[in-house]
């Protein structure tokens, strides 16, 4: 036995026997090993310590779909990658490439094939290019297949293992406390050689959730991992996978099990000798979100899912007093974790992680005022059969040409203030690649898909994209170059490390979201400064703790700050960085 065994199996069986109890503990532990290290592969012999060097300031990352830039004759994979080095080189080091495999439906989330990448993007030497120049992330959709897969075709046709690989339910089972991001039915109907059966679908009826009861399922998991990361990938996203584990009569999310097969793949992740990053995406409120760092023993990072629409809130009523509030009670992340931090993504702005921090009165005010803007909202069902919205569907550039007052001549500003807030605070900033693009809202994807989310999922033609970045006067290629400045710019503070100190500044004017960062070091401060309002704002000088016998720079204005001056003046939606560093 070597010595990473002595240490990996024990870890490793007393998670399974949590999970599995039924099962031998020590055997399955061995099977697992054998999955994530196959013959031939390495591993360390003992676990990676939890630290902060798994990122640092000059991490950002892009979110983007394989086929957001094409031209109708080149593979979108080598189009992105174009993208990639043409023109966000030395700005984000980091890119999500979404779903890149065959898929049935939602856009890549109901995945066919985890071995193969979708032909029509391109293939597996595509992705090793961009992973070779950038921080990969691929996504595991692990609740769901797509219901036209080969898995679900060998289930329906009783061949084994696939026969135990889907959650089987009954309509009598007590399913009214299950928690849906979806109105359509939750059990499906289908035929097999062995009669009907009801099949869970969390999602929809082409997207048939996986039993993970069955080790089996956890098993193939965790080799689809190990060809990932032969692949590049450093990003682990665990989609949906608050879902994972589930049992009548219960919510069937957040399951005990679920936590339990998270901390047996962070264990894996802590002895590969790569260096891999677990990420959760679970669009549900604080509490429930943080509970995916557990006690520092799980993902390493969690989206920051509350972000979206605080920050949306704050810029449309011109009120930054919910957003402290929250950002107040916020813990840091604990050793080797991190938050990621975003406004915009593939799906809408999850109404969800609003959930108690917004009053309901300017939720509707939220709601009607994207109304306005040309946005949609789309609805969850409710255990008493009620609908709630469940998120809002708008590129978040679109959702910010107006605010609660009506549309005005700071859309620019206050888009780019709604950003500059994101690489402010603690954590790794992450931008959907139709943010940085300026991209409007997409209905005729819409009238097209007959989906809301289409409106977010515009698909640039290359050429048409370029000659908008090469106009200097075009939305596209002022958003692109403001806020690369100020990435750019960000990378270089010490003090913008994603585990760098954080504290909420306590300013008298609620127009003005204010944060200090300290480097690891103690070298250098940030006190962060954003005005999410469309008039100008004085901060008494005394509300900040500028040391007199510092010199201190705005980083964004280029201009000494006064440590004398009774104010700081903010103009409308202007952010600064104030720093003892420049």
């Amino acid at each position: 036995m070597t010595e990473s065994s002595r240490h990996l199996g024990p870890r490793l069986a007393s998670l399974l026997r949590g999970i599995y109890p039924e099962l031998d503990a020590d055997i399955l532990s061995s099977m697992v090993i054998e999955a994530f290290w196959p013959e031939g592969s390495k591993r360390r012999k003992r676990a990676r310590i939890a630290g902060n060097t798994l990122w640092s300031e000059h991490d950002a990352l892009l979110i983007t779909y394989g086929n957001s830039i094409i031209d109708g004759a080149h593979k979108p994979l080598d189009l992105l990658h174009d993208f990639l080095n043409s023109y966000l080189d030395g700005t984000l080091n980091s890119v999500h490439i979404l779903p890149f495999f065959p898929y049935t439906s939602d856009d890549g989330f109901a995945v066919s094939d985890f071995r193969a990448v979708n032909p029509q993007l391109g293939d597996w030497p595509d992705i090793n290019r961009i992973g070779g120049d950038f921080k990969l992330m691929s996504d595991l959709v692990l609740n769901h297949v797509s219901s036209q897969g080969s898995w679900f075709n060998a289930y329906r046709q009783g061949q084994s293992p696939y026969d135990r690989f889907f959650f089987e339910a009954s309509p009598d089972d007590d399913l009214s406390d299950v928690v849906r991001p979806r109105t359509t039915p939750l059990l499906q109907e289908v035929e097999t050689t062995d009669g009907p059966r009801h099949v869970w679908c969390t999602f929809s009826h082409d997207q048939i959730d996986l039993d993970f009861r069955n080790p089996e399922v956890l098993l193939e998991f965790l080799r689809i991992i190990r060809l990932h990361v032969d692949n590049g990938v450093q990003i682990i996203r665990l989609d949906a996978v608050a879902f994972l584990w589930k049992a009548a009569g219960t919510p069937s999310i957040h399951l005990p099990q679920t936590h339990a097969i998270i901390q047996l793949m962070r264990v894996l992740c802590d002895y590969a000798s790569e260096k891999i990053i677990l990420l959760t995406e679970t669009n549900v409120p604080k509490a429930e979100n943080l509970s995916y760092f557990g006690e520092g023993q799980e993902a390493h990072a969690i989206y920051n899912f509350p972000l979206p629409p605080l920050i949306l809130h704050a810029m449309m009523s011109g009120n930054g007093e919910h957003l402290r509030r929250w950002q107040r009670g916020m813990p840091p992340a604990p050793m080797g974790c991190a938050y990621l931090n975003f406004t915009a993504s593939h799906d809408g702005i999850g109404m969800r992680p609003a959930e108690g921090l917004l009053p309901e009165d300017e939720k509707q005010q939220m709601i009607d005022t994207i109304r306005e803007g040309g946005g949609l909202v789309s609805m969850r069902s409710m255990p008493d059969g009620s609908e709630s919205p469940y998120e809002l569907n708008t590129t978040f550039y679109d959702a910010l040409s107006r605010t609660f007052k009506g549309a005005d001549d700071h859309h620019h500003a206050r888009f780019v203030c709604s950003q500059t807030i994101v690489m402010s605070l603690e954590g790794i900033p992450a931008f959907y690649i139709h943010a940085m693009l300026a991209t409007p809202n997409d209905h005729a994807q819409v009238a097209h898909r007959g989906m809301n989310r289409a409106i977010n999922r515009h698909r640039w033609d290359y050429p048409t994209l370029r000659a908008l970045l090469a106009d200097p006067q075009s939305p596209q290629s002022r958003v692109l170059g403001d806020l690369s400045a100020r990435l750019r710019l960000r990378r270089k503070q010490p003090a913008f490390h994603p585990n760098a100190t954080q504290f909420t500044v306590n300013l008298n004017d609620e127009r003005v979201f204010g944060i200090w960062r300290q480097s690891l070091d103690r070298h250098q401060s940030i006190f962060a400064l954003h005005n999410v309002s469309d008039v100008p704002v004085t901060v008494p000088a005394a509300e900040l703790n500028l040391i007199e016998d510092q010199i201190w720079v705005d980083l964004i204005g280029q201009i000494e700050i006064d440590t004398g001056a009774a104010e700081i003046t903010l103009a409308p939606y202007q952010c600064m960085w104030i720093t003892n560093r420049p």
